[in-house]
């Protein structure tokens, strides 16, 4: 039943924010009788929301039971006077993520009106060799995590300067090293990423990066600016000690 709930309720995406009952179980593969059912006690319970043309959107009660998430709403609470002074000194698109398994999650996100364009969304995930943030995750992932990820490369699905697993794995090792990720996307506009990690203690539990126009030298006009605030979010999760957010190790760290 759990099980059927999260295929129902992960139904629904960005492009897809409102769903018919037939939408809901062909796009979930739950058979229309079903779907009808469990639709039914989700509304009940709050995590569906029925329209009044008969559309089902998700509920409000999610929201109040995802904003208890340590590694998203708590991390959040702690960095986002950080992001803000980062914000306010780039003016560009500034991220903040996390990873769940072999993919980025986006915790916030905060955005110059006049920036350019970007398709991240807060909530929305995407793989961790698309962006600065998920090279920056990629890095310090488990060995594991990192050998599916090179293995299964193929080009086109992160930096223009990775063109195969053996490319993505020098640069993984480059983020290492310099402890900051640089990347450059020229589709599907062009695009410069600079991004470093966030530790709680020797953990590295989030990245946080600058997104700007294409930029010849992205390191030297928004690097120090992007390490200096990883680093000082990193020292306000290290003295709290886990009280704001609780070093959580992601299932296949254990």
């Amino acid at each position: 039943m759990i099980d059927r709930a999260f295929a129902l309720l992960s139904a629904f995406d960005s492009d897809h924010r409102a769903l018919t009952l037939a939408e809901l179980a062909q796009r979930s593969g739950i058979p229309r009788s079903s779907a009808l059912r469990l639709a039914g006690s989700l509304v009940r319970v709050g995590a569906l929301e029925r329209l009044e043309d008969g559309r089902y959107v998700v509920g409000l009660r999610l929201l109040e039971t995802a904003s208890l998430a340590p590694r998203g709403h708590g991390l959040r609470a702690v960095a986002m006077p950080y992001m803000e002074d980062l914000f306010h000194v780039t003016r560009q698109h500034v991220l903040l993520a996390v990873r769940d398994q072999g993919e980025a999650l986006l915790v916030e996100r905060l955005s110059a009106l006049d920036a350019d364009p970007v398709r991240y969304r807060v909530g929305g995930r995407l793989p961790l060799t698309c962006t600065g943030v998920g090279l920056v995750l990629l890095a310090f992932a488990p060995t594991a995590v990192q050998t599916q990820a090179i293995d299964t490369y193929r080009p086109g699905q992160g930096d223009d300067h990775i063109r195969d697993g053996s490319d993505l794995r020098r640069m993984l090792a480059e983020v290492r090293r310099g402890d900051c990720a640089i990347g450059r996307q020229s589709h599907p506009w062009p695009v410069c990423t600079v991004a470093a990690p966030i530790r709680n203690a020797d953990q590295v539990v989030a990245a946080l990066s600058v997104v700007v126009p294409s930029a010849n030298h992205p390191d030297t006009a928004y690097g120090p600016a992007i390490r200096a605030t990883a680093l000082a979010i990193s020292r306000r999760l290290t003295e709290d000690s886990g009280r704001a957010v609780p070093s959580v190790c992601p299932s296949e760290c254990r």
